[in-house]
């Protein structure tokens, strides 16, 4: 009986002890750690041949290994390479294809984060390529200069293959809705920055189990920049373009530089600002874009940091999602010698303002445990029928406590306003196709959905924390014909 009571007495202070661990652990704070020792990898241009008219792109994906600082080797995956994969870069007017071959021991998509075309060609979860299959999705490039990305998007495993390292970026060039005076030289003045957060086991393989007493998925305590651990960028010109893409799977961030200056903010998810904002602060969610310049001075070092997402949340966001946790991202080391940049203009791009009073539809969704209006994703299910060439305003909020974001494909969006009536920030003054939902607040968002009609194909509309995309937080839409309905059939599945 002694024993018994002794065990359980151990078993009682472990557990307490535990619980006081979790509550009272630091947030995690890299700033002033981070060691800078290694030059940023730039992601290379895809190779493409152009051929009947159409630009064609391949990309493989495959598994690999990568050395990030972990003292061996840590298993990845990525496009053409052992992590991430390259830009591909297309003009508008192009017609574009893409052979997608899956190198890999398991079902994959790619979808085409921001880009707008149809539903057959967006590699969502109804799309599945088989392993050795190839799928070559064909489109015409028809919006304006952006920077979007691509990533997996497979029924109930995005979270996982994203964050082994599948994702890249595409580019949009588009002479009349771009700038000249911008940087544009890739890898030089106009450089891709790929933020994401990874958790490493004893081993230093990535680990997949996510923090305890979170919801939201892995958080982890190491951030990679273009798949490189503590990377610093060489600048040479007086003005850098970063075009930022938040590719973690669940943490927020919310970029600032260590010596507290302003940098412009010039462009998000679909494309350039209508004019450039200075801001000390740039917060971006999950599969959020935004293009900033930061002005160097010759010989000067400066850190691209990210401050808490949340630091005035409640106790479980800045505990268990991240919202009081610091990181140092990347090091800009100015050269003692700067090539001259172009003046910034004062203005950039007209943005055309959607008129809500020709809305077609108003829509609600609310995003509350894994359900959007308390349903899950059903492959069988269509969750609104739009009618081509209208245009829709929703209402999209967050109806708990815990962090969601809103996607949607094939369309950018503009908002309107927030739901608690505060104002609108810059970042969120332009094209749109992700946004934050902080907890019980959303957006009202307005867009048009042009083109591409297909009765049978849906696109989809989800929250961005790829687990609780992958757990149901998601819904289908399909865009008909005037009088049109909905007909949905198998899934396009591609086998060979």
């Amino acid at each position: 009986m002694r024993k018994f009571l002794i065990f359980g007495l151990v078993l009682v202070v472990s557990g307490i002890g535990a619980i006081v661990w979790l509550f009272t652990r630091p947030g995690i704070n890299t700033v002033g750690q981070v060691t800078f020792d290694r030059q940023l990898a730039v992601p290379p241009l895809a190779a493409s041949t152009v051929k009947d008219g159409q630009r064609v792109f391949d990309l493989r994906s495959q598994a690999g290994q990568s050395d990030l600082g972990r003292g061996g080797r840590t298993g990845t995956w990525g496009y053409n390479g052992a992590l991430l994969g390259p830009t591909l870069r297309a003009t508008r007017g192009e017609r574009v294809v893409v052979n997608i071959t899956n190198g890999l021991g398991e079902d994959t998509t790619v979808h085409w984060h921001g880009m707008h075309l149809p539903a057959r060609m967006d590699g969502g979860p109804h799309q599945p390529i088989r392993p050795g299959a190839t799928f070559s999705p064909q489109w015409r490039i028809d919006q304006p200069a952006a920077t979007l990305w691509y990533h997996p998007h497979p029924h109930e495993s995005t979270e996982r293959q994203v964050y082994r390292g599948l994702a890249g970026m595409f580019l949009i060039d588009d002479p009349a809705t771009d700038v000249k005076s911008l940087p544009h030289e890739y890898g030089v003045d106009d450089v891709p920055v790929i933020v994401q957060d990874k958790e490493f086991d004893g081993d230093g393989q990535f680990d997949e189990n996510g923090r305890f007493g979170s919801d939201i998925g892995i958080l982890g305590d190491t951030l990679l920049v273009n798949g490189t651990p503590n990377p610093y960028l060489e600048v040479t010109t007086e003005l850098v373009r970063l075009r930022l893409l938040n590719g973690s799977t669940s943490r927020l961030f919310n970029f600032a530089l260590s010596d507290g200056r302003p940098f412009t903010l010039v462009g998000t998810d679909g494309g350039l600002l209508d004019r450039p904002y200075q801001v000390t602060h740039l917060p971006l969610s999950m599969g959020e874009r935004a293009e900033v310049l930061v002005a160097m001075r010759p010989g000067e070092r400066v850190v691209l940091r990210s401050d808490p997402p949340m630091p005035d949340g409640d106790f479980a966001e800045r505990r268990f999602h991240g919202g009081g946790d610091r990181f140092d991202v990347l090091e800009l080391r100015a050269a003692g010698t700067l090539r001259p940049s172009a003046e910034v203009p004062a203005t950039l791009v007209d943005t055309p303002r959607l008129d809500p009073a020709t809305a077609a539809e108003k829509r609600s969704m609310t995003f509350t445990s894994r359900k959007i209006n308390d349903r899950k994703m059903a492959h069988d299910r269509v969750d609104a029928v739009i009618t081509r060439d209208t245009t829709e305003v929703w209402t999209v909020r967050n109806g708990h406590s815990t962090p969601h974001s809103f996607h949607i494909h094939d369309v950018q969006f503009q908002v309107l306003g927030r739901t608690d009536g505060g104002p609108v920030p810059p970042q969120l003054s332009g094209w749109k196709d992700t946004v934050f939902l902080p907890p019980h607040e959303g957006y009202t968002v307005i867009m048009r959905f042009t083109d591409f009609a297909d009765p049978s194909t849906p696109y989809m509309f989800h929250c961005h924390v790829l687990r609780h995309e992958d757990e149901g937080m998601m819904g289908q839409f399909v865009v008909v014909e005037p009088g049109g309905k909905p007909a949905l059939g198998a899934h396009h599945d591609h086998t060979g």
